[in-house]
């Protein structure tokens, strides 16, 4: 008897804590939404598969939001997919930073579709894609506007959608200077990090801003040097979406950070297993659908080495593709290669050096004794031996 007497406290102790968590109020659980099949909520988010990019569209009720765009050649495939959502205009354009993996397919966008505001984050970036783009803009007579902490994209009453950075005083960085997004509808939020690496999300802590979230989409493709540890505690997200390109040159997602995620007891979602992934909510719970069409593989410019004076295509086709005659040029055509008599296999790369060298299989030789590839910046443009644009990558 006088053991359960010396014990009754710690007993009378875990029952009411089995009590407390028993009940809806109390559950730790409950701190995530639930996550079911089929629903049709208000507000519907597209990330939509773009590669090794960014694309996201925000629908609510019969308003519209699109971040981002991809690289160039994807600017064609996301205005199909605007399409085929019926989408008929776009409320704001949000263009997170000025690299063309964002922007890049933005001018295709806003040639199809009337645009309401156009949010920028207003970075020095003196590219041809970026300037073309806002020239674009100006000449569409399209509002526009630079994103600073504090301000808000008015879409609806009832959907609030934030800017949490870049701050007044910027870091610095393109990456980290991105528009980061805060949308929240009800008791669910939507987290949209950009590029945004450990130094923004540092920033963002310090600056005590709410970052608790329902859905994250995951800084900077999941690199290694985003989503830090201390972040995902502040973010704890019930589902992240990773856009991010099969096979990429970058390596992303890193391990590091899929491991953090998982740690943080994420749902992974990547655009290059998953496709196309759809997150819903009715302001109280989140439905997700995945496996979309994902991007046209094709022939692209997957890497562009400007100090090391590389150029790398892949055949993402199914079949082999006869690259006899086509060409790479750099900004401005100042410089042309032509391919000689040549077939790239399918999944295979072939690197296209500036200098000299025997060609083999893998390995192609432009035959210049300078340097093609401004270091500060330049872009590269695949073209068929028509001189149809088949891919371009900036860096």
């Amino acid at each position: 008897m006088s053991f359960i007497l010396r014990y009754l406290p710690c007993i009378a102790l875990c029952a009411c804590i089995l009590a407390c968590l028993a009940t809806a109020g109390c559950s730790v659980l409950d701190e995530q939404p639930a996550i079911v099949p089929g629903l049709s909520g208000d507000l519907v988010v597209h990330f939509i598969d773009v590669g090794q990019g960014d694309s996201i569209l925000l629908e609510f009720r019969d308003k519209t939001l699109l971040i981002d765009a991809g690289e160039r050649e994807m600017g064609e495939h996301v205005v199909a997919y605007l399409e085929s959502q019926n989408v008929e205009r776009l409320d704001a354009v949000v263009a997170t930073h000025a690299h063309s993996d964002h922007v890049g397919g933005l001018a295709e966008v806003i040639s199809a579709y009337p645009v309401g505001l156009f949010v920028d984050a207003g970075q020095p970036h003196p590219t041809a894609t970026y300037e073309n783009l806002l020239a674009l803009i100006e000449e569409r007579k399209i509002p526009y506007t630079v994103a600073e902490r504090g301000q808000t994209i008015s879409l609806d009453p009832d959907l609030e959608i934030r800017v949490l950075n870049p701050a007044s005083e910027p870091l610095g960085d393109p990456n980290e200077d991105s528009i980061v997004l805060k949308a929240t509808y009800g008791e669910i939020s939507y987290l949209f990090m950009g590029d945004a690496g450990e130094p923004a999300e540092e920033c963002l802590i310090g600056a005590g801003l709410d970052l608790d979230t329902d859905v994250l989409k995951v800084g900077h493709h999941a690199s290694r040097y985003a989503s830090s540890a201390e972040f995902l505690a502040a973010a704890s997200p019930a589902v992240s979406v990773i856009t991010v390109g099969a096979g990429n040159d970058y390596g992303h997602p890193h391990e590091e950070t899929l491991e953090r995620l998982e740690a943080a007891g994420s749902r992974i979602y990547r655009t290059d297993r998953d496709g196309t992934v759809v997150v819903s909510t009715d302001g109280e719970t989140l439905a997700v659908t995945a496996g979309g069409a994902p991007s046209p593989a094709g022939v692209q410019i997957t890497g562009l080495d400007l100090r090391g004076e590389e150029v790398t295509i892949t055949n993402g086709e199914a079949a082999p593709v006869n690259l006899t005659g086509w060409t790479i040029a750099d900004e401005g055509m100042r410089n042309t290669y032509t391919f000689p008599v040549y077939t790239l296999d399918p999944g295979a790369d072939v690197i296209v050096h500036s200098g000299e060298g025997d060609d083999t299989v893998t390995d192609l030789y432009w035959g210049r004794k300078a340097g093609v590839w401004n270091n500060d910046g330049d872009t590269a443009t695949l073209a068929a031996a028509n001189g149809t644009t088949v891919s371009t990558l900036e860096r």
